[in-house]
């Protein structure tokens, strides 16, 4: 039996697939704790992502991916929104679910790149390829075997709402059929 009152969940995805948003309504309509692990990324080091990956480097930000992964992994009634690698990593994958489901957000590469470049501030070098469409096609290709594990939900064309919705209906039952319960009692809220 599923002892998880306040399950985690868990938001991964490719960029522009709308996590952050859908996140931060999850957490408000369950008055759980909304942990973004890209801007606690920000804060630890003091700059943007692509500042760490530029003056850091990849492995840095991986590594740090990886402590936020096994901190947060005890930790019960956080929705979690991650980078798309984050969650292929499979220690890091291990860490989260132990108590959360992990959805995945989905949307058309023409989607990805139309809210990506609507909110790019020249901060995204996957932009400054000479055919990113062809490049976000190619990411998701790379990714898609990784991203199956998970369960898929579609964000193209659809609202904020609507996606928040169909995870907490989802959320109600887990992979074995059994029922989980998801409370928003306050005296339970992490700090």
């Amino acid at each position: 039996m599923k002892s998880l009152s306040r399950p985690n969940i868990i938001l991964t995805g490719f960029m522009g697939t709308g996590k952050t948003t859908v996140g931060i309504l999850l957490a408000k309509s369950l008055q759980y704790r909304f942990v973004d692990t890209d801007k606690l990324i920000e804060q630890q080091c003091g700059m943007a992502v692509h500042e760490v990956f530029r003056i850091k480097g990849e492995q840095v930000f991986r590594d740090m991916e990886a402590d936020i992964a096994r901190e947060l992994g005890g930790v019960e009634g956080v929705v979690i929104s991650t980078g798309g690698r984050l969650m292929l990593d499979p220690a890091n994958a291990q860490a989260l679910t132990a108590k959360g489901q992990v959805f995945c957000l989905v949307a058309t590469p023409e989607e990805i790149l139309r809210r990506v470049s609507a909110d790019n501030r020249g901060k995204r070098p996957l932009l400054d390829t000479a055919n990113p469409l062809a490049r976000v096609v190619e990411l998701l290709q790379e990714r898609r075997e990784g991203y199956a594990q998970f369960t898929q939900i579609t964000t193209s064309g659809r609202s904020p709402q609507q996606i928040v919705g169909q995870i907490l209906e989802t959320l109600g039952h887990d992979s074995a059929g059994e029922r989980v319960t998801v409370t928003t009692s306050h005296h339970n809220r992490p700090r």
